[in-house]
């Protein structure tokens, strides 16, 4: 079964991820990612729409996957090169990308999310935000990049030094996220939204845009995101013991 299904809304692509329970990035779900962007670009689409599972839009990076393969520093290192992968290919996308966020994206799924051009998220018992401290995890400078755009400087240090997550209408109210809807209209707005953008010239439209996230870009590079400290932290003893009590809650789910 494909990891992520493609959908047709006319010149629209919306590209579903859909690893169940929780859409967990592994390589092989990232790498797809990546080829099913290459190929609705490709394809001419004016647009993509990035969705998730009910309940989950994605619960962010295998964590038990990561720590299975950690022994083997390359392994473990070619797996983050995955999930940046994907990351850059959304934010270095050529057509406007909007997230419809249908349930919870902590972690790596935000991350995703924060790449896009917009954010339409469910409105209910669902939660975004960069919550990589209370995992164990040290943030990337360019992960911090993505939220303080986003959000500003100091918003943003209130909420990833902690590693909060916020509901969908906190998250409007600081412009994490750009409209709130019910679940079942995530992904409708996100194509009215592309097609608005879509009518627009196309070629002033498209260079315009470009001009604007040319630091979203820059942010997801090798360089920004000084991933050789990231994997080194990773084998601290703080971390270590943060993400296996993590594997442990939940097997117990």
């Amino acid at each position: 079964m494909p990891l992520i299904e493609t959908i047709a809304h006319d010149r629209i692509r919306e590209l579903r991820l859909a690893r169940p329970p929780v859409n967990a990035l592994d390589p092989l779900l990232c790498d797809e990612l990546v080829l099913a962007i290459e190929t609705a670009v490709a394809d001419g689409a004016d647009g993509l729409v990035l969705s998730g599972g009910p309940k989950v839009f994605s619960a962010g990076l295998d964590v038990p996957y990561l720590l299975s393969v950690q022994d083997d520093r390359h392994v473990l290192r070619a797996a983050w090169d995955s999930f940046f992968n994907a990351a850059y290919a959304l934010a270095a996308c050529p057509v406007p990308v909007i997230a419809a966020i249908g349930g919870h994206a902590p972690a790596g799924g935000c991350v995703l999310a924060l790449c896009c051009d917009a954010r339409i998220m469910a409105a209910g018992p669902y939660s975004i935000g960069l919550n990589e401290t209370q995992v164990g995890l040290r943030m990337p400078v360019g992960v911090l990049r993505l939220m303080q755009r986003t959000v500003g400087q100091r918003q943003a240090e209130r909420l990833v030094v902690p590693g909060l997550m916020l509901d969908a209408e906190q998250a409007l109210a600081i412009g994490l996220v750009d409209e709130v809807v019910g679940v079942d209209e995530v992904v409708t707005r996100a194509v009215i939204r592309l097609q608005a953008l879509a009518a627009l010239p196309r070629t002033p439209m498209l260079a315009t845009r470009a001009l604007t996230r040319a630091d979203l870009v820059e942010a997801m590079s090798p360089a920004a995101l000084e991933l050789d400290a990231m994997i080194d932290a990773w084998f601290d003893p703080d971390p270590q013991a943060a993400l296996h009590a993590l594997v442990a809650r939940l097997g117990k789910r």
